[in-house]
């Protein structure tokens, strides 16, 4: 059962379809395409067609592994466990570092726009005012998107979808690469800076600190001069896996400040693997983005980091409203979480729409990319800028009056082009950083601050624009627009139910949040812990947990989370928790692909050669016969990477003898080591003579002893929860029958 084998449709004529078949394929059809089928002859119904490789994080107990581990001395296991730790404090404080300087540069560049905004419509200057905005604008987004079209492709989106794929066995292609990294650093500076366009992508500072991660797992990068020694050890994916993990988990801790909530995020929505030493170990690292963010953010309060105010690790402190409710409230909640679930899934299936759409844009190049994304962008700001003039000024509060109304880069109460002592209060949300423009939602003891329509027409334009924001070419993300779309209509609630209840709109402000978040992402634990590090009250735990069990039961009745959505589109074979329906009416042997392949203890080097050319299995059995052994039997399963290995170091014999000794006097473990993305030996390297191909070599040293089989009579349900549970590339089944094993393929 490879992962990477499971192709659907491969063998399709494509001119035998007409251009409105074509479309109509693609708009139901994963956007990744693998056109030929080179190992499996059957397809399994709901198979997703992807042309990527899977992950080995099985530990492969061969003679060849053994003998090193026997070898190791104390201070070279020693050296092992001490760089896994080390490793977790770099991420942490690299991350950490990441996010604060990113918000530095968001506060600071976007405070100047602001500002040069804010002096020109004093001077009645209004259309200098919105060229100064959209200008700005227009750069940094061009700026960003060139940096993804032209550098790293890879790097638009979030990174989350590619994320869980990657920690659920799956090689996405250039993920991993140092200019991914490079750019999700500097488009992520970039992006937010023009805070307006709701692209607010700090949470891809998960993917951040997932790439980071992964270039110390591979060892460093040859490319770019980045080696080590030590970093042998860590030439594997299942250690790559570990400090994948923690750099997701920093990733969501440096970005919404919330280190308990980054480990819980690893747990529930990306690791499909846990065990109880990576929680520690991830822990360890939000621990240490939560001090470096700490420390900076004391620094920074001396007034030393231009215009980065004040602030502590809570975001959005609403723990000073008074949180009492009743059962009007109560039924005011459960009328959130409905909302959420609905307004989240058809957020879902729009968003999966308009990522078909920009598919076909975006194959048209670099040029189109770019295009599309300053499209949006001047859409947006023509939005942010224009529809406040629809506001009506209002007075400003007897109780606000010493900071109404307001001129500077951020808060409330907004001046725009009102009169002395009133504010626009729409303003006060599009016109600022998205920071802000929460917090504002949040606020509590300012009910009247708001007018309905208000509210109304912000909630419209967020849940649009972050739709149709999604999928260009830039390193944008979903959660902070949700958020303010969610907060946005919990606050519209809150006005509506506020004769008939207790609580402060802007906890129904905060539940709203909790209510979209719950309906499009689908999680529960983690986005519970998240939004009570952001808001720092406790006192609002039970109504969190029942809007977001509701608004994630309502949701998942229409359709998936948001990111399982993406990584189905972009053709990823993510394999869920559970199995599907279908498989409980159907067994191992019904899903085996033929023609079975197979080789010996003692195999030819042509066997071997021919084989590798005419499949693509990523693992062979290896079957004893005599005179090795009495009868046919299991000796284990052989990777193709380590094939590769063997054959080019050519350790071959005329005879088929065992020469396990003298392949591991001239072979190392470190030479089967798993190397850098697109970096290991290939088919096409090897250069083999006829001579050679008559001759026999002894893959016993090679070979998994121990291999995870299931009997063919396992029901498919059972075998695929084994197979995602152990974290497996590779599952080979077997029947016995008179004479011995007759094993199936893997």
């Amino acid at each position: 059962m490879d992962r990477e084998n499971k192709v659907l449709n491969d063998d399709d004529d494509i001119e035998s379809y007409s251009e409105k078949d074509m479309d109509e394929r693609i708009y139901s059809q994963p956007l990744l395409t693998k056109r030929r089928n080179t190992t499996s002859q059957i397809a399994i119904v709901g198979a997703n067609a992807c042309p990527v490789e899977s992950l080995d994080y099985e530990i492969i107990e061969n003679e060849l592994f053994k003998q090193d581990w026997r070898s190791r001395k104390t201070i070279q296991i020693f050296q092992y466990v001490l760089l896994k730790w080390a490793f977790a404090l770099i991420i942490g404080l690299f991350t950490g570092l990441v996010g604060i300087f990113n918000n530095i540069a968001v506060e600071n560049i976007s405070g100047f726009k602001l500002l040069m905004t804010t002096g020109l419509m004093l001077k009645h200057q209004y259309y200098k005012a919105f060229a100064a905005l959209a200008g700005c604008n227009l750069a940094l987004a061009a700026a960003a998107a060139a940096l993804c079209a032209y550098i790293a492709p890879a790097a638009a989106g979030s990174g989350i979808p590619e994320v869980k794929a990657y920690l659920n066995g799956v090689d996405a292609h250039s993920i991993l690469a140092p200019s991914t990294l490079f750019v999700k650093v500097n488009g992520i500076g970039s992006l937010n800076i023009f805070s307006n366009l709701l692209l607010l992508v700090i949470f891809t500072l998960a993917s951040c600190a997932f790439d980071t991660a992964s270039l110390i797992g591979q060892g460093g990068s040859r490319k770019y001069h980045l080696t080590w020694k030590w970093l042998r050890y860590f030439k594997n994916d299942r250690d790559r896996r570990d400090l994948i993990t923690c750099g997701a988990a920093a990733g969501v801790a440096s970005a919404f400040r919330a280190p308990v909530g980054g480990v819980l995020f690893a747990l529930e929505e990306a690791a499909s693997w846990w065990r109880s030493a990576l929680l520690w170990r991830t822990f360890f690292t939000t621990a240490v983005v939560a001090m470096v963010l700490r420390v900076f953010i004391q620094l920074c309060s001396t007034g030393t980091c231009g215009l980065f105010g004040e602030g502590g690790l809570i975001m959005y402190d609403v723990s000073a409203a008074k949180v009492s409710y009743s059962v009007p409230d109560i039924l005011a909640v459960i009328l959130l979480g409905v909302i959420g679930g609905i307004f989240g899934s058809l957020y879902n299936y729009l968003v999966d729409k308009v990522l078909r759409t920009y598919s076909l844009i975006n194959e048209k190049g670099p040029a189109a990319k770019i295009l599309l994304v300053v499209t949006i962008s001047l859409l947006t700001s023509i939005c942010s800028y224009g529809l406040p003039w629809f506001a009506t000024c209002i007075p400003c509060p007897t109780d606000v009056s010493s900071r109404c109304p307001n001129i500077d880069v951020s808060g409330n109460y907004k001046s725009f082009q009102c009169p002395p002592n009133h504010y626009n209060d729409m303003a006060s949300l599009f016109l600022n950083t998205n920071d802000d423009a929460i917090r504002n939602l949040l606020s509590t003891s300012t009910s009247k601050e708001f007018h309905l329509s208000t509210l109304f027409i912000f909630f419209c334009a967020v849940y649009c624009l972050g739709i149709i924001t999604y999928g260009i070419a830039i390193p944008s993300g979903l959660f902070i627009p949700v958020i303010l779309a969610g907060a946005g209509y919990g606050r519209l609630v809150g006005r509506l139910f506020e004769p008939i209840t207790k609580l402060d709109v802007g906890l129904f402000g905060l539940l709203g949040a909790a209510s979209f978040l719950g309906g499009t992402m689908r999680m529960t634990v983690s986005l519970c812990v998240i939004l009570l590090e952001l808001t720092n009250d406790l006192l609002m735990l039970p109504l969190v947990m029942l809007v977001l069990l509701i608004s994630k039961t309502m949701g998942d009745m229409f359709n998936h989370g948001v990111y399982d959505q993406i990584v189905k589109l972009k053709g990823l074979p993510y394999m869920e928790a559970h199995a599907e329906p279908y498989m409980k009416h159907l067994v191992a042997r019904d899903i085996v692909s033929g023609p079975l392949i197979t080789f010996s203890g003692v195999e030819k080097v042509g066997n071997i050669v021919h084989a590798l050319k005419t499949t693509g299995h990523n693992g062979f059995p290896v079957i004893d016969e005599p005179p090795f052994a009495d009868s046919p039997e299991l000796c284990g399963l052989v990777l193709r990477s380590h094939l590769l290995v063997l054959l080019k170091g050519k350790i071959f014999s005329k005879d088929r003898v065992l020469a396990g000794d003298e392949l591991v006097r001239r072979i190392f473990s470190f030479d089967f080591a798993k190397a850098g993305s697109g970096k290991g030996v290939k088919l096409e390297d090897l250069d083999i003579e006829d001579e050679e191909m008559e001759m026999y070599v002894d893959l016993h040293p090679i070979t998994n002893a121990s291999p995870y089989t299931v009997v063919e009579t396992m029901s498919l349900a059972k075998a695929a929860v084994l197979f995602r549970q152990l974290g497996l590339r590779t599952c080979a089944w077997y029947q016995r029958v008179r004479g011995g094993l007759q094993l199936s393929e893997s």
